[in-house]
């Protein structure tokens, strides 16, 4: 019988060390060390197919590696879809992570309820199977094959999987597991992490892919040490304000596709609806023209998208003015606005400037620069901005209007929802067939040509 060994491990990062510190090296974090047992008495089988522990791989060409006649697996949800690279690829790890109650778990019973013809094995540690029943009678959907199990023991899990071989396993959630390897709580660090590795065996031994489900601590980082996302193979992160409607669930990683997509859903109560035209949802509809108000032409990945933006130009009130941008980085506001300042002579540093995103995403497009400006501009002259117009070009430091890629798709996207009129950088022309579209496209090199199109 082996002698329990025990080691310190770092809450925040993950990091090991043999003994206690007070401040980690790794993160600097202080007073994050705790101690755990990290190997147990005895050394269990982890499951029943899981290859010898002393058999090895050999090495093969990679010309004789077969390939499965399909690669991947279809998936009812094409915003799920799409974000994953155009399907689920075969023995795949991925992490979906998300604040309580964003709809991580409802997502992730969609998903097994609508897979037809499909055998899933939906794994819950926080919840109930009744529980589970009563929110699948909610969404409405309806599936022979799915079934349901209520344990946390890596062990019992990997003996319900091979007796059910199901098609698809999803864990809901990684951080209640644990394995009879490890002697910590569920939860910690090593629990985490030895589960994970348990379960990215399990995928690639047996091609089945893998769903976890992630908390995320304070700052938004998902719970346990950054290696997780390290060891999975796709990692999506479900974001949304729970006081609105719109849900996105943005690829941060994806070995398997493009990191930048997104797919974008709207809680209702039977569960979550996808939103195929997030345009026409992010722009509001209004009687009357307001001021302060801009649209911009962006792309999210391969998805072009109108957004509005919203500002509020106001006398400070107190000594220092306000700078407040809610779905925008707040320092490029601030660069954009001494932009304006300095090379175009609008005086706003003694202006409160706050601005807003609608829909309650979060954009980070350059080309959304110059409809920022416009509904600033609009603002503090409170003269509203044609309806029909929209801006897709970023600024530069020296005011001139800098020219986005991707343009043609922005100006289609512009022309598909009614717009007239759509203003971006002059030195796209060049690679642009303006025969195509039937919008009016409007050059500008500078802020100052933006100002006479609007004023």
């Amino acid at each position: 019988m082996a002698k329990p060994r025990t080691s310190f491990f770092c809450q925040n990062c993950g990091a090991q060390s043999a003994k206690w510190i007070g401040r980690c090296p790794s993160c600097n974090e202080w007073n994050t060390y705790v101690e755990e047992l990290i190997q147990s008495g005895e050394d269990k089988k982890l499951w029943a197919g899981a290859s010898a522990p002393g058999k090895a791989a050999k090495p093969s060409l990679v010309s004789e590696i077969s390939l499965a006649a399909g690669n991947r697996m279809a998936i009812p949800d094409r915003e799920l879809n799409r974000v994953l690279g155009n399907g689920l690829v075969y023995g795949s790890l991925t992490l979906v992570g998300g604040e309580p109650g964003i709809g991580k778990s409802t997502l992730m019973l969609q998903l097994a309820l609508s897979l037809k013809g499909k055998k899933v094995l939906y794994v819950s540690g926080e919840e109930s199977g009744r529980q589970i029943r009563m929110r699948a009678e909610r969404t409405g959907i309806t599936n022979e094959q799915c079934y349901i199990l209520a344990e946390t023991s890596t062990q019992n899990i990997f003996q319900q999987a091979e007796a059910l071989a199901p098609d698809l396993l999803i864990i809901d959630s990684i951080q209640t597991l644990y394995t009879s390897r490890i002697e910590s709580s569920p939860g910690s660090i090593s629990q985490v992490r030895e589960c994970t590795a348990e379960l990215m065996r399990y995928a690639k031994e047996t091609a089945v892919p893998v769903f976890l489900v992630g908390h995320i601590t304070k700052d938004g980082s998902i719970a346990g040490p950054k290696v997780l996302e390290h060891m999975v193979d796709t990692v999506l992160q479900f974001e949304g304000d729970r006081h609105h409607m719109y849900r996105i669930l943005r690829a941060v990683k994806n070995r398997f596709g493009s990191s930048s997509e997104i797919g974008i859903y709207e809680m209702r109560e039977s569960g979550l609806e996808e939103v195929t035209n997030p345009s026409r949802v992010l722009i509001s509809e209004r009687d009357e023209l307001l001021s302060g108000v801009a649209v911009a032409s962006t792309i999210e990945g391969a998805r072009p998208m109108l957004i509005e933006t919203q500002a509020l130009v106001s006398s400070a009130v107190y000594g220092t003015p306000q700078r407040s941008a809610t779905g925008f980085d707040l320092r490029r506001l601030n660069m954009l606005l001494a932009v304006l300042e300095k090379r175009c002579g609008f005086r706003l540093a003694a202006k409160d400037v706050f601005l807003n995103i609608t829909g309650g995403i979060r954009v980070e497009d350059p080309a959304v620069d110059l409809a920022v400006v416009c509904a600033v501009l609009s603002s503090g002259e409170d003269v509203p901005v044609a309806s029909r117009l929209c801006f897709s070009a970023e600024i530069g430091l020296s005011g001139e209007v800098r020219p986005v890629s991707r343009i043609e798709q922005r100006i289609s996207e512009a022309e598909k929802l009614g717009f007239e009129k759509i203003c971006i950088s002059k030195f796209n022309r060049k690679s642009l067939d303006l025969k195509r579209f039937k919008i009016e496209v409007v050059f500008a090199g500078k802020i100052e040509e933006v100002v006479k199109v609007l004023f």
